[in-house]
């Protein structure tokens, strides 16, 4: 009975796996993990060994450092990730796609197993990527797909650093790696904007402290004109949401096609303020990009998750005397003190 019944459930994945668009998904997802992890090789050998390219070798050294960093100075939880390094064959990780409703502030989520619902879904499989982005602007709502160089697994598997991670420069990379352990240290289920927003706190926060630590003044200077850009973009995307919900508030939700007229006024709007006022002020991004970067629902929101009210985990910090270990126990005790008042009103 046992023999049968585990046949026929090896038989059921199988047909998930295999037949529905969510076990192609993540069937591909499952492959490529499993290509990056037979490509790793240890960090620590490949800094070891003569003939690793020099270039090579200072980056891996440095993730060496910031990891180190992450579990000395600030309690991060690292497990193995980041002690071996994969080679891909291309350019880009990944490829995510986000999607929003054009008369609501509203984005389309997808349900994964185990962690949940996420407002964005990564593609390895770049005409695929595409080809859901067509369809959902068939189907009307407001898309954004952009690259991204890293991701983690949340400390399900040994997250190797991947060479598209390499490519960036040294505060980025510092920076993503400890975005990245923030994601093992703490994950709040069902919290993306919580999450991500606290990791792109401590990701910003942390370098400046890792490089004021190690005394490079000049990438110091360049990873607190960064943080100054987020904060500056964070307080933009939030201003420019809470404009587009008061206008939505106002009309009714049946007067689709006059609320898709009216926010394309605020988005207007928007680029002005962004090109006139925000752009000038901007130390690390390109002339010129406020004209050119997408003002859409999806690209609103998919910002948002990324800098939702970035000045509330800086009170935190400032409050903690500039401890930015301190602020990450403190953030983490009332996201879970918030989350356990939640749950007793359910």
């Amino acid at each position: 009975m046992f023999r049968r019944l585990t046949g026929a459930a090896t038989a059921l994945m199988v047909l998930v796996l295999g037949l529905t668009p969510m076990g192609c998904y993540l069937s591909r997802a499952a492959y490529e993990e499993a290509k990056i992890l037979s490509r790793r090789r240890p960090i620590d050998r490949l800094v070891a060994d003569a003939t690793t390219d020099p270039a090579l070798r200072a980056k891996l050294t440095l993730v060496q450092e910031a990891r180190r960093f992450a579990i000395d100075s600030l309690a991060l939880t690292a497990r193995k990730s980041f002690t071996a390094y994969s080679r891909l064959d291309r350019d880009t990780l990944v490829l995510v796609v986000s999607a929003a409703y054009r008369d609501r502030l509203e984005q389309k989520t997808w349900w994964f197993p185990v962690v949940g619902r996420f407002p964005y879904k990564g593609f390895f499989d770049f005409p695929g990527a595409l080809r859901t982005a067509q369809s959902l602007r068939t189907d009307g709502f407001d898309v954004t797909v952009g690259p991204s160089s890293a991701f983690s697994t949340l400390g399900w598997f040994n997250d190797p650093l991947v060479s598209t991670t390499v490519k960036a420069d040294s505060v980025t990379l510092v920076n993503t790696i400890l975005h990245e352990l923030l994601h093992n240290t703490f994950f709040a289920k069902g919290a993306v904007p919580f999450n991500e927003s606290f990791a792109t706190f401590v990701g910003g926060r942390g370098a400046e402290h890792f490089f004021r630590a190690r005394g490079d003044s000049l990438s110091l200077r360049r990873a607190q004109d960064e943080w100054h850009d987020d904060l500056l973009l964070g307080a933009f995307w939030e201003r420019t949401s809470t404009e587009i919900e008061q206008l939505f508030a106002a009309l009714p939700d049946s007067a689709s096609a006059a609320r898709i007229a009216a926010r394309d006024l605020v988005y207007a709007r928007a680029r002005t303020r962004l090109v006139d006022s925000i752009g000038p002020q901007l130390r690390t991004y390109p002339d010129g990009w406020g004209q050119q970067v997408t003002l859409n629902n999806a690209v609103l929101l998919s910002r948002r998750v990324y800098a939702e009210r970035l000045d509330r985990f800086d009170s935190v910090y400032v409050a903690e005397g500039r401890d930015l270990k301190r602020a990450i126990v403190r953030i983490i005790a009332l996201q879970e003190a918030a989350q356990t008042a939640r749950d007793s009103l359910r």
